[in-house]
């Protein structure tokens, strides 16, 4: 069993009046006034002074003055307004879809302490998240859910730069959250670090279970990928040097669909033409990932996403190894859409108990065996929220961040030279609640 949720809540906010217009027109409309009373010589307006219309006069062109000066104001209240039915609508789809999830998923112990460690870990990092969504709401350098599609959900984020002059490189980010709890505001940090260094990011949306499997995750993500990849340009981004990358599970539906889009590519001999291609991707750049799903799902079993649960995600167990990236570039007939695929880098905290690091190192070394330019970049010690909050939270200088960056101005030595002398990012949190938040941490 398993439910999937058909319509976007907060297209709800939206209501038609056609059919009140309706109504209204079939309502004979009355004058105010009879003709006869308005078109007589008797009327009071034809014996109306002239001096009486031009004090009338002189106060309709103040009244008007007095509204454009506070038309401004208005405007002001009116976007507030709409930014605050839009954090309703959000609020009450996460949790419409969570009340979904608990119901499917019963209440079991393991659950419920799953639960209890994540809200301990949010209060530790609170400070952060507080800065982070005021960033988020309300920086003019933030373009939250610009639609790429026409199913829920089909938003994104851009996080654009402040310097606007010339054309700057494009990460397309999914974010993680178990195929589950996935978000794009989840990005909202890693977004504004990096618009800091000149780099453009969009983080894409997508449906979750259970409003929707693994199929349309990766369909939905395939076309964000499609809107950044044809649409960026319009936003100040550069369509040459566009990245792909993922967290956790969006890495892992990122591969998916750079996958699924080789091979379309491979086997297409006549049709339309794609939305997309490959070879608009740069590179694939992977964090804390998994690829082989078959390896993988006894440990999420041990981790508390149960094997039922998953099998309902990936929509049966038959479908384990279509939804495995590692496994499938291994099929002797997709060798022509392996050959296609960009250069990947995965990064993985070898002390990720979410999904092991030898899931990137894994993937890196299979890739490498068919021809495809791949590495993994270990990080010793390094939690699966280690690398994507804590140290991002910790200001300074974060070891990841500054990989990430070096690989994407690796071709610009202009903004190598500015990432050298660039000051150090603030701290978010205390150290002392960092440390608590990896204790507590239910990932």
């Amino acid at each position: 069993m398993f439910v999937k949720i058909e319509d976007d809540p907060s297209a709800s906010l939206l209501v038609s009046s056609s059919f009140d217009d309706e109504k209204a027109s079939s309502v004979p409309i009355k004058p105010l006034l009879s003709r006869a009373s308005s078109y007589s010589s008797t009327s009071p307006v034809v014996t109306t002074t002239a001096n009486s219309y031009y004090q009338n006069r002189r106060r309709r062109i103040a009244s008007d003055d007095s509204l454009s000066s506070l038309s401004g104001a208005g405007d002001r209240r009116q976007s507030l307004s709409r930014e605050v039915g839009h954090a309703a609508a959000q609020t009450f789809l996460l949790t419409r879809l969570s009340l979904k999830l608990l119901r499917y998923l019963g209440v079991g112990y393991r659950w419920i302490t799953r639960f209890l460690a994540l809200g301990c870990y949010a209060i530790m990092i609170m400070p952060g998240f507080i800065q982070v969504a005021y960033y988020y709401f309300f920086s003019s350098q933030v373009r939250r859910s610009i639609i790429y599609g026409d199913k829920p959900r089909n938003r994104l984020d851009l996080y654009l730069p402040k310097d606007s002059n010339g054309s700057k490189p494009v990460i397309a980010f999914i974010t993680g959250g178990a195929w589950i709890i996935g978000y794009k505001a989840w990005g909202s940090l890693l977004g504004q670090q990096l618009s800091e260094r000149d780099i453009i990011v969009a983080c894409i949306d997508y449906r979750n279970f259970p409003q929707g499997t693994m199929s349309d995750m990766i369909a939905d993500a395939s076309e964000g990928i499609s809107f950044v990849c044809n649409h960026i340009a319009e936003y100040g981004g550069d369509p040459n040097r566009i990245y792909l990358m993922g967290q956790s599970a969006g890495a892992h539906i990122a591969a998916c669909a750079l996958v699924e889009q080789a091979i379309k590519e491979a086997q297409a001999v006549e049709g339309p033409k794609p939305s997309w291609s490959v070879s608009q991707i740069k590179a694939y750049l992977g964090l804390s990932g998994g690829y082989n799903l078959l390896d993988l799902i006894d440990h999420f079993h041990s981790r508390g996403l149960y094997r039922s649960i998953f099998l309902s995600i990936v929509e049966g167990e038959q479908n384990l190894r279509r939804f495995s990236p590692e496994v499938i570039v291994q099929d002797p007939n997709v060798k022509n859409a392996v050959s296609l695929l960009p250069p990947a880098v995965l990064f993985h905290g070898t002390a990720d108990y979410s999904i092991p690091s030898d899931a990137s190192k894994n993937f890196a070394e299979t890739l490498q065996s068919l021809g495809v330019k791949a590495q993994s970049i270990l990080y010793d010690n390094k939690t699966h929220t280690d690398l994507f909050l804590q140290d991002p939270m910790r200001g300074g200088k974060d070891q990841l961040f500054e990989d990430l960056v070096a690989i994407i101005h690796a071709d610009d030595a202009e903004a190598l030279a500015k990432d050298a002398v660039a000051p150090p990012r603030k701290r978010l949190v205390p150290e002392f609640m960092l440390k608590l938040a990896r204790s507590v941490s239910p990932f």
